[in-house]
């Protein structure tokens, strides 16, 4: 308690430092985001009038997910940024969607029906308690006529129907509201999640010279967004060419709807490590490894705890040795880019011992033990009426910027990059969508076309029986870089039919991009065993067995086609094993593999037949299985 006691003091005189400065909230609208992989770049412009003098703007409804070091304020006009500050606000949570909205007003309809359906439930079993209190008919000395008897029974009868028949109408209504309110609650805690989210804030301090009216630019990451390509591939016909339409899976849970907003697609990650990786020198001596390079870890992040368990927000994060550092956020968590070659990482916080670790993975959690000594010995002091000069470098997190005479200033860690339309820059590609997009905060997947285009192709089929007697269809495309393709799933139509999915990776694709449009079941192939020739005999010391196959193929199409078989002999790795090829059908031999390819053309229902035969001698005291 003693560091959040010092912790609420210092915030305290910081927060009566800066109430003499006019603050202003300021709303925004998400007008751009940069998709990545993993992650977004979030943009947000609007133009503000200001007064003359120093004043904190308060850009608040931000997403609890933002990655502080990322944030980037731009401004044009007659004013300083002289600082650029970020922070959760758990007491302005974030409003719901319109649809959470609605599933809570339905949510309260419902339990005002409850409410009103077990009054008349309590009123019922009220009159059905007084009925049967009251059922005992005239008095000790009274004499009950038959007529007063009937009447009696005849209400009593009547009455007592009624209000069961009203009971059990109640509960059926209660049992079907409370099922109706049980699935909204399921429905509502699906959207929102049970956890409550905070709202993220970026307060920008700026000194006006002269009133004016500015426009501010203001970006930052944020995670629990990203997309990831797919592909439509059409094929009409095999002498057409192939219509490639290029896709964007995207979806984000930022809890910040991007409503009407540009949307850029880029393939880079913000979160890889730019730190190109260097060669240790390789050291050759008896009983020495080489260099291990599996261990190389380029950015480290975790989160610090104290003895309780509890996150520490602002703890000073350093790379041994370097000026490398970082504070963690208000949820304890940080990430830290790491050096080639470097160590240890050291944890510093106001209060508590100061830790040092060494670098053994990409992910470090840390708890930091109280320091009750040195902690008795901080005093916090103010002079005048500027706390942060007194607190410049002796708490965590505080740092002071000096006011520099500029009409524009830009905090971050590099400009605000402009968005184009389908880029490609050294390192990445980004694709610029045309018109404006939604996309709800509900991590539920939205498809962007981002671009389709016209491949000139060349068709080859391609089987082998052996394994499958399918035929292939694969169209061979050239100069396919120019389209800037990642590697990623493709549904395959050919012929106005969805025939499957199939795999563009264009990672190891060579000047020549192989796209498989699947099986063709008009290309009939069998492959079957040569039963009079398959025969084992022993001649002399040897064994000899003879084996053969015949493949048959059957163009059933409308137009010629072109058909690479292939198929295989086994190779003998000693010399007592001896394979004799006695029939390949004009098929060409890869000595070294085995492989036998026959490459031809085949017109409309023109049928072909392969055959494929061999001998294999060895010594008839051995055992070779043979297929």
């Amino acid at each position: 308690m003693r560091y959040l006691n010092l912790l609420f003091v210092w915030l305290t005189m910081t927060s009566l430092s800066a109430s003499n400065l006019a603050e202003k909230d300021i709303i925004t609208k998400v007008n751009e985001v940069t998709v990545f992989l993993k992650g977004a770049q979030v943009n947000r412009t609007k133009s503000i009038e200001l007064s003359k003098g120093t004043q904190l703007l308060r850009f608040s409804g931000l997403s609890p997910y933002i990655d502080a070091k990322s944030i980037q304020v731009k401004a044009n006009g007659a004013l300083t940024v002289m600082s650029v500050n970020h922070q959760q606000n758990y007491l302005n949570q974030l409003k719901h969607s319109d649809e959470i909205k609605k599933l809570q007003t339905q949510k309260k309809e419902l339990d005002a029906q409850l409410q009103l359906i077990h009054a008349y439930q309590s009123v019922t079993l009220e009159e059905l308690e007084f009925l049967k209190a009251n059922r005992s008919l005239g008095g000790k000395n009274e004499q009950l006529s038959l007529s007063n008897l009937q009447q009696t029974s005849t209400y009593y009868g009547k009455r007592l129907k009624e209000l069961k028949l009203q009971e059990i109408e109640h509960s059926q209504q209660i049992n079907l509201l409370q099922t109706e309110l049980t699935k909204l609650e399921h429905q509502i805690r699906t959207l929102s999640g049970q956890k409550e989210h905070p709202s993220g804030e970026v307060l920008v301090k700026v000194d006006v010279k002269t009133p004016c009216k500015a426009r501010f630019e203001l970006s930052y990451l944020v995670s629990n967004a990203g997309w990831f390509p797919s592909y439509d591939i059409r094929s009409k016909t095999i002498s057409e060419p192939v219509q490639l339409i290029y896709k964007a899976n995207v979806q984000q849970d930022t809890k910040v709807d991007w409503n009407n907003v540009k949307l850029t697609f880029s393939s880079s990650d913000p979160k890889a490590s730019g730190v190109a990786p260097e060669l240790k020198t390789y050291y050759l001596d008896y009983n020495m490894l080489p260099p291990n390079y599996e261990m190389a870890v380029n950015e480290v992040s975790g989160r610090v705890l104290d003895d309780m368990n509890e996150p520490l927000p602002g703890v000073n994060v350093v790379v041994k040795g370097t000026s490398i550092g970082t504070v963690t956020n208000m949820d304890g968590y940080y990430s830290i880019t790491i050096p080639n070659n470097a160590a240890y990482l050291e944890y510093s916080f106001v209060g508590f011992e100061q830790k040092t670790l060494p670098i053994t993975g990409a992910n470090l959690n840390v708890k930091l033990t109280l320091d009750a000594v040195g902690l008795d010995e901080v005093v916090v002091t103010g002079y005048g009426g500027d706390i942060s000069s007194a607190l410049q470098g002796r708490a965590a997190g505080v740092s002071v910027r000096p006011k520099k005479e500029k009409s524009i200033k830009i905090r971050g860690t590099s400009s605000l990059a402009l968005p184009t339309r389908q880029v490609r820059n050294q390192t990445t590609v980004d694709f610029q969508i045309k018109q404006t997009y939604t996309i709800p905060t509900d991590n539920k997947n939205y498809t962007v076309d981002m671009d389709a285009y016209e491949l000139d192709a060349s068709y080859q089929y391609y089987c082998v029986p052996k394994i499958d007697r399918d035929a292939f269809l694969i169209a061979r495309i050239t100069d396919w870089e120019q389209y800037n393709l990642l590697e990623g799933e493709a549904n395959i139509f050919f012929e106005d039919t969805y025939i499957g999915k199939t795999l563009l990776d264009v990672r190891y694709a060579s000047d020549t991009l192989n796209l498989s449009l699947g099986r063709d079941k008009q290309v009939l192939v069998s492959r079957e065993t040569v039963k009079n020739y398959t025969t084992r005999q022993f001649i002399g010391n040897k064994k000899q067995d003879s084996k053969a196959w015949e493949t048959t193929i059957r163009n059933n199409k409308n137009q010629t086609i072109n058909l690479i078989v292939l198929d295989q002999i086994p190779v003998s790795t000693l010399e007592e094993i001896e394979v004799k090829i006695d029939e390949l059908s004009k098929g060409l031999l890869n000595k070294d593999t085995g492989e036998v390819s026959w490459e031809m053309s085949m017109a409309p229902t023109e049928q072909t037949r392969l055959q494929l035969k061999y001998t294999v001698k060895y010594p008839k005291y051995r055992n070779l299985v043979i297929e």
